[in-house]
């Protein structure tokens, strides 16, 4: 199951906490699934910057009327934070901060606005703002293990956060309500897609080595080998391309973690033929870990490591 078919389906995948996700692997942090059209009362001008204004970060942000006032993104220093405000009273800030739109949850509008470091390691967090009854401005923050928010899908009467997992993780799934606040919906779980074996193995359809943990056999064969250690070890995989073969036609490819390429490099191979996989990822240390242990590989997926590593051993 893909990350927008999951997406679209949340609000009846989480009607059972042990719901099951998969997702692929993203270049950059995923866009949030959420409808694009105004508030039934909001006009167009409601749904502030244009695609060019929000293309740079240089471009200045035009106020967005939003509940009798105005929210405004603006950057009091050069090269300091912006900051997020309504009708004068800071909301939030940091050195990104854009406004994403203005939906409607039952009879309240809802402003969703992005605020985060920059940069790829991180998302940006979600600020959710709304206005109750004849209350004042208010305002939650959303984000997941202090890096960003997943994203979003609104419904009519909720907006649910869909974490993206990476093999063996688990994770909660969120969501928000004018009433009831932030809360725990169920846990999603990484899941294969059921009945897949090496013989459907096909590394010419993988964007990143990763996806081939969406194969049942690869994934079970990867779970025995890594068992807790294999979101770390997926981690150590994320910035990576596509992969290459040996002479006896097994794959491989090698990646790195966010911001730390070089210092926390993966690398995966997967021999369909044989059914094995075989794993090895920079350790604190700066000396690998392997599984199975390195004595244990085959000479030409040995190689591809040591060609891949620049070492020539």
């Amino acid at each position: 199951m893909t990350r927008s078919l999951l997406a679209a389906s949340v609000a009846m995948l989480l009607v059972t906490v042990g719901a099951n996700a998969q997702t692929t692997v993203p270049a950059t942090q995923p866009a949030p699934i959420a409808s694009d059209q105004p508030a039934a009362d909001q006009g167009a001008a409601d749904q502030g910057l244009s695609s060019d204004q929000a293309a740079s970060d240089d471009d200045r942000q035009a106020p967005i009327p939003f509940e009798g006032g105005q929210l405004t993104i603006t950057q009091p220093e050069q090269d300091g934070e912006k900051v997020l405000a309504y009708d004068g009273k800071q909301l939030a800030s940091n050195y990104d901060v854009f406004f994403d739109k203005i939906v409607k949850i039952g009879d309240v509008n809802v402003a969703l606005v992005d605020v985060g470091d920059g940069g790829n390691q991180c998302g940006p967090a979600k600020v959710i703002i709304w206005k109750p009854k004849d209350g004042e401005i208010q305002t939650t923050t959303v984000e997941q293990d202090e890096c960003g928010a997943p994203p979003a899908a609104v419904s009519d009467s909720a907006i649910y956060f869909v974490p993206y997992l990476l093999p063996g993780e688990s994770k909660p799934a969120l969501q928000w309500s004018p009433a009831e606040g932030l809360t725990t919906s169920g846990n999603l779980t990484y899941t294969p897609e059921p009945g897949t074996g090496w013989k459907n193995v096909d590394p010419s359809k993988l964007d990143n080595i990763i996806d081939a943990f969406h194969n049942e056999a690869v994934y079970k064969a990867g779970q025995a080998l890594l068992g807790n250690d294999m979101p770390d070890m997926a981690t150590s995989l994320l910035v990576g391309g596509g992969t290459e073969k040996t002479a006896s036609g097994a794959f491989y490819a090698t990646g790195c973690v966010p911001h730390d390429c070089g210092g926390n490099d993966g690398f995966m191979a997967v021999d369909p033929a044989k059914q094995k996989v075989y794993f090895a990822r920079r350790g604190d240390n700066g000396e690998p870990q392997a599984w199975p242990p390195m004595k244990d590989w085959p000479a030409d997926i040995k190689k591809a490591y040591d060609d891949a590593q620049g070492s020539g051993n």
